[in-house]
């Protein structure tokens, strides 16, 4: 049997009622809610961050290519797309290629006009990830025989339209000769991203081939995903170097630079943040086993009279901590991923999409953090119990049993 945990126990339930039940109950709540906290926060970061991202990258992916051209026009010179196509296939950290094009229009309704970029897709490689912002009607429905007359209207280009779906609208196409065409709002996308929904309109890839008079092999770019994002450099680099010298490589974190910026920059607070919730919840348990040996010094003196040794009361001490520390683990995950469920399923928590992007507080589900997080509050908790408990080598059994 090991002495030490079981006079740990007997004292567990014997200080009910006194100044240090008080206080370990203190130290469990301050663990709890600091581990609490600490899920909260990195599950609606991540969820910020990932929604956030998914925005960006359902519009533009992780790398772009398209013809080099001193021009900063959007509507880029055409480049040949199947052999562009296989080119990147060789590479094994593509995983996704989807084609685009774009061309500028106005669109006019019998009471307002407005200035717009359609953008062409095509989903012969796949669903388009545009889908994941449609937010009323239906996606664009694409056939084998004829270019779509559908398009994707964003919610802010929608209302200044006073369009809904399944109204026509007219675009304008300024061009030598200019070209007109009529189009049906199929449905209404919103990604809560003004530099997306106030200016863009998703059409059919093919209705920009024939606007341009391009053939079935030319499109104006390609949209890359790679297959991890967190090596997004080196696999730009490595591509970079294949193409040819007239087509350029954009990374997305250079074109919205000002927004991955800002992620970056959130993601520092949080981390400071959660410095300052560990270093408290530390403080409070030193201080609690601080406490816990003082009002236990008589107790302290008579076991080492009787011939306890340091590391025997130490060791009481410790488990003592140790249980403290478990408990206020558990609530805290209770508390803590409690908390994202209700969010994650129900929503209660709204936010105004003009100022956050989104109109629900995120949450992402991440094992990996979760467990490093535990695995912090648990390492911390414990040395924090560890430091005081050297103070008992200090205590002197003449002086402890006196001691009052």
């Amino acid at each position: 049997m090991n002495v030490s945990r079981y006079i740990s126990n007997k004292i567990d339930g014997a200080d009910s009622g006194s100044f240090t039940s008080s206080v370990t109950k203190i130290a469990i709540i301050s663990i709890a809610m600091g581990l609490a906290v600490m899920v909260v926060s990195f599950a609606i970061l991540e969820g910020f961050r990932n929604e956030i991202q998914n925005k960006i990258f359902s519009f533009g992916a992780h790398l772009q290519i398209s013809k080099y051209d001193t021009n900063n026009s959007l509507e880029a010179a055409p480049i040949a797309g199947p052999r562009l196509v296989q080119e990147l296939r060789q590479n094994p950290q593509v995983h996704t290629i989807q084609p685009f094009a774009r061309k500028t229009a106005i669109i006019k309704t019998k009471e307002e006009v407005l200035g717009v970029v359609l953008k062409g897709i095509t989903e012969e490689a796949g669903r388009s990830p545009m889908r994941q912002n449609l937010v009323a009607g239906q996606f664009l429905t694409f056939t084998d025989s004829a270019a779509s007359n559908d398009v994707l209207l964003s919610r802010k280009v929608a209302d200044k339209l006073r369009l809904r779906p399944g109204d026509k609208a007219l675009f304008y196409f300024i061009q030598n000769p200019p070209r007109v065409r009529q189009f049906t709002v199929r449905g209404i996308y919103q990604t809560g991203l003004d530099e997306f929904d106030e200016a863009y309109v998703i059409g059919d890839l093919r209705q920009v081939r024939e606007l341009n008079a391009w053939p079935d092999s030319l499109v104006g770019g390609m949209e890359v995903t790679v297959r991890d994002f967190n090596r997004l450099d080196p696999v730009a680099d490595n591509l970079y170097e294949s193409l040819r010298y007239d087509l350029k490589l954009d990374k997305i974190t250079d074109q919205y630079a000002q927004l991955f910026d800002w992620l970056q920059l959130l993601n520092r607070n949080v981390i400071i943040f959660l410095i300052l919730i560990i270093f408290v919840a530390t403080f409070n348990m030193v201080a609690t086993i601080f406490i816990m040996i003082l009002e236990r010094t008589n107790m302290i003196g008579v076991l080492k009279a009787v011939g306890a040794t340091d590391n025997q009361i130490r060791s009481m001490f410790f488990f003592r901590g140790l249980s403290l520390t478990v408990r206020g683990m558990l609530y805290g995950n209770l508390i803590g991923l409690g908390f994202c469920a209700v969010q994650y399923f129900f929503h209660p928590i709204p936010l105004d999409p003009e100022n956050y992007y989104m109109d629900r507080v995120p949450i992402y589900w991440d094992p990996f953090i979760i467990v490093v997080l535990n695995a912090a509050t648990f390492l911390t908790s414990l040395l924090a119990v560890l430091i005081p408990t050297y103070l008992i080598a200090r205590i002197k059994p003449v002086v402890a049993i006196k001691f009052d």
